[in-house]
């Protein structure tokens, strides 16, 4: 599982973001598409110059109105569900309050993480950096778990910081429960960042991904979804492959191999 070696030379990758959302699955109460990084799920005042947004494009190609299920952050990539009425929405997401749903991540992480283990490690909402000062109330942590499972490691002959190689692992990752940026966060906890979170990561490797490898993205991919379908109760397994620019990354890594079949 583990390698040191040379890079394989960079492949060149078109942008996706200019194209209709791949659709993974629909019926006559859901859709599923695969989301590109760098697309918000719906408008936010916190990206008040974005005008492209998952939800209206996913209008725009059904032609009906849809109501989000969950979140995806806007730059992770992946499984994204959306109901064509409140009610089938509303069913759907007491299914994720409820741990109903099974959610499958891929990412590369900074460093060497362990083969396998669980994060059990509450997580403060985040809030207004001014709502303490008002109320004097901190709020509480609230329960988060993530279990993890290493595929692949790889040792570069690149320096970056103070150490003359640097290491980075391939990890796939099931969260138990749904808490705001709780993969960033675990992962920043237990001093794995996610390389390309320009929030919880760090800076040194984010950028040599962005000079090595043309990566300017999170590496968090949404692999696979499993619920159970809100009419029928039959489960429905989705899977969004990875983009090019994530299999290219891989390639470059010699880490295809290690990605679960139905995910490249």
């Amino acid at each position: 599982m583990e390698s040191s070696q040379a890079l394989s030379p960079p492949v060149a990758v078109p942008d996706q973001n200019d194209k209709a959302l791949p659709i993974l699955f629909q019926d006559d109460y859901l859709v599923a598409v695969n989301k590109p990084s760098g697309l918000l799920v719906h408008r936010s005042p916190i990206d008040r110059h974005e005008t492209r947004f998952a939800l209206q494009t996913v209008r725009n190609q059904t032609g009906r109105r849809v109501y989000p299920i969950h979140r995806l952050d806007k730059p992770t990539s992946g499984v994204l569900l959306f109901a064509f009425s409140p009610e089938i929405a509303r069913t759907l997401v007491e299914s994720f309050t409820a741990g109903a749903v099974q959610k499958s991540y891929l990412a590369v992480v900074r460093g060497y993480a362990p083969d396998d283990g669980t994060i059990d490690y509450p997580l403060v909402e985040d809030q207004d950096k001014h709502d303490h000062i008002y109320t004097g109330i901190e709020k509480e942590g609230q329960a988060a778990v993530t279990d993890f499972r290493t595929l692949a490691r790889i040792e570069l002959q690149s320096a970056v910081g103070r150490y003359d190689t640097s290491r980075y692992s391939l990890v796939a990752l099931s969260p138990r429960t749904g808490r705001r940026h709780q993969l960033r966060r675990h992962f920043k906890h237990i001093f794995h960042p996610i390389i390309g979170d320009t929030r919880y990561g760090e800076g040194r490797h984010n950028r040599f991904f962005r000079e090595e490898f043309g990566m300017h993205r999170l590496l968090l991919h949404a692999a696979e979804l499993t619920f159970p379908h809100p009419v029928t109760g039959v489960p429905v397994e989705l899977t969004a492959p990875l983009d090019r620019e994530l299999m290219a990354l891989l390639a470059r890594l010699g880490w295809l191999n290690a990605v679960p079949p139905g995910w490249r």
